[in-house]
């Protein structure tokens, strides 16, 4: 298991832009060998046994347990994308994360009387007990809304015990939830503008998701991903009229510290043409790059640094930047960005490439998102050209 995760940490020192290590002959992080789960038989004296119509906070933080509906998260066990137990609250980020285009249903349980505290720029800190809810399913077709175009794929959770952070990763099959801490592929079909893609949806394996989710270095730590204010600040549905996401936290007594929202940063939706195209580009970059590209994440050693709050006219934003060890493809590109030429821009460049040793993310994707790729590039296009093209 050692020599599988210091594999599969090679590949993730690299993002969006560039790597530190060529791995040529590594096996695809995304297809590990899976083995069966075992089921146990059940243990009568188990926190999970038993039915409840409550969220089961005891077994949330003290087992885990083989079915996702002995949680209690969901008034109904089978539709895990509304509905929430109470205390649940559903939430939305303002810039997706992409994952093969797979819709995600998020909720957020905080157990009574206890608050999040809010940040300005990281992610926000959470009361032990907390538990984040993240559901993904697929579309068939990617121009459809609705639950009838859609399979559910797997539920994820990320559980604040005493001890910390912690993983689970549930996949669905004929409306119930099972654990697999040794994840699954998946395959898929759907069809995007008229084109048909096939891929294999990776679900990560316990294991897999320490790499995103890991802090400080420590893949032991981990530490959800997009509770952030520029995330999260946005306007929801709530009780049939329109509120800002914050706001409505605020009020409900889930978030402390909120300060004026004119002083609460902003991410957009990409296809949003009414707002910045630098909020849009950087916010994208953000949440699909950033928890690999900072100071404390697997691709630190690359020196690139994705953060929202990063200014993106710098060197360790990538301009003029060449990436540790990348050989730069089959185009020979030697920079992360060129400013002006996004074509010619490493940062675009390898979120177009799928194979294992070249593509960015290197996990969470079997497809490129072509929307984000084109937006990337159109923004990097309108940046003030470098004296000299980044040549020496």
């Amino acid at each position: 298991m050692r020599t599988v995760l210091f594999i599969i940490a090679i590949y993730l020192l690299v993002g969006c832009g560039g790597s530190d290590e060529q791995a040529q002959t590594t096996p695809d992080p995304q297809a590990p060998a899976v083995t069966p789960d075992p089921t146990p038989s059940p243990d009568p004296s188990s926190r999970c046994e038993g039915t409840t119509t409550e969220v089961n906070w005891d077994a949330l933080m003290n087992e885990d347990c083989q079915s996702l509906a002995q949680y209690g998260l969901f008034i109904d066990p089978s539709i895990p994308t509304s509905s929430p137990t109470s205390p649940g609250l559903s939430y939305q980020l303002s810039t997706a994360l992409f994952s093969n285009y797979a819709s995600k249903h998020r909720f957020i349980f905080v157990p009574t009387n206890q608050t999040i505290a809010f940040d300005a720029t990281d992610t926000f800190n959470m009361p032990v007990g907390t538990v984040l809810v993240k559901t993904f399913s697929l579309p068939f077709d990617t121009q459809v809304s609705g639950a009838n175009n859609e399979v559910l794929i797997e539920t994820r959770l990320l559980i604040h015990r005493d001890t910390g952070w912690t993983t689970l990763p549930y996949i669905w099959q004929d409306g119930e939830a099972s654990l697999q801490v040794s994840g699954k592929d998946i395959p898929h079909t759907l069809n995007h503008k008229g084109q048909s893609q096939q891929f294999d949806y990776h679900v990560p394996s316990r294991a897999e998701c320490k790499l995103c989710h890991q802090t400080s270095g420590d893949s032991s730590q981990i530490e959800p991903i997009g509770l952030k204010a520029h995330l999260l600040n946005r306007d929801v549905s709530h009780q049939g009229s329109q509120i800002n996401q914050l706001q409505l936290w605020q009020q409900q007594g889930l978030l402390q510290g909120l300060p004026q929202l004119n002083q609460v940063g902003k991410t957009y939706d990409i296809f949003d043409d009414s707002a910045p195209l630098t909020a849009r580009a950087k916010g994208y970059l953000d949440v699909n790059c950033a928890h690999c590209h900072n100071p404390q994440g697997f691709a630190s050693i690359s020196g690139l640094r994705l953060g929202f709050y990063v200014d993106h006219t710098s060197f360790e934003y990538g301009v003029c930047k060449q990436p540790p060890g990348w050989d730069g493809g089959e185009r020979g590109l030697s920079y992360d960005i060129i400013p002006g030429d996004g074509d010619h821009s490493i940062l675009v460049y390898r979120q177009e490439l799928n194979n294992a040793k070249d593509r960015m993310p290197p996990i969470g994707r079997s497809i490129a998102h072509s929307d984000a790729v084109a937006l990337i590039e159109k923004w990097i296009d309108q940046m003030e050209p470098a004296l000299g093209n980044c040549q020496q």
